[in-house]
């Protein structure tokens, strides 16, 4: 893989430190966002050509920025980080531009192995495992989350359940 300019949008300050410096040692150039709110600064003086992107980040969600991404550079490579997996925010990733999903943790081997993997993969095979309830009321809940743009209050009313009530889910799943 050829090197290039990588941009992290990831609030953990920690794990965007310990990405960036793997990243640099194999040879990329790599600059931060904390969020959403960062990025228009960071595209403004930088022009990367790959992104790692984290779902759930404190000033909104990641899929806003990968839309922005996208819509800045179509040809960018971009890579979604999740704490927490869902089938409906995986294709809202790809729909939006991404070109691979990871759940966390993942290390920059995963990353950079993503990154080469644009296309599928018909030989993987079909997961046996029966969907649980707490499962599908997991991605009911975040497929919501993604609608509302993670607006906690709305999803609470679109799912008819009340605002804590979902925050304790969320707390409890402890979703990143």
């Amino acid at each position: 893989m050829s090197e290039g300019l990588m941009l992290l949008v990831e609030d953990d300050a920690d794990f965007a430190a310990t990405l960036k410096r793997s990243l640099e040692k194999r040879g990329f150039g790599v600059v931060t966002a904390s969020g959403p709110d960062m990025l228009d600064a960071v595209l403004e003086t930088h022009h990367p050509t790959h992104a790692v992107v984290d779902l759930k980040l404190s000033g909104g969600s990641g899929l806003v920025c990968v839309d922005r991404l996208h819509k800045h550079d179509p040809e960018m490579l971009i890579v979604v980080l999740t704490g927490f997996a869902s089938i409906a925010t995986a294709v809202e990733a790809i729909k939006l531009g991404a070109c691979h999903y990871l759940t966390k943790p993942s290390n920059t081997d995963d990353i950079l192995d993503a990154f080469q993997r644009s296309e599928g993969n018909t030989s993987v095979e079909a997961g046996n495992m029966p969907t649980t309830i707490k499962t599908l009321e997991w991605e009911r809940i975040h497929e919501m989350l993604v609608a509302t743009d993670f607006n906690i209050s709305e999803t609470a009313r679109r799912l008819g359940m009340h605002r804590r009530t979902l925050a304790r889910k969320l707390e409890k799943w402890q979703v990143r």
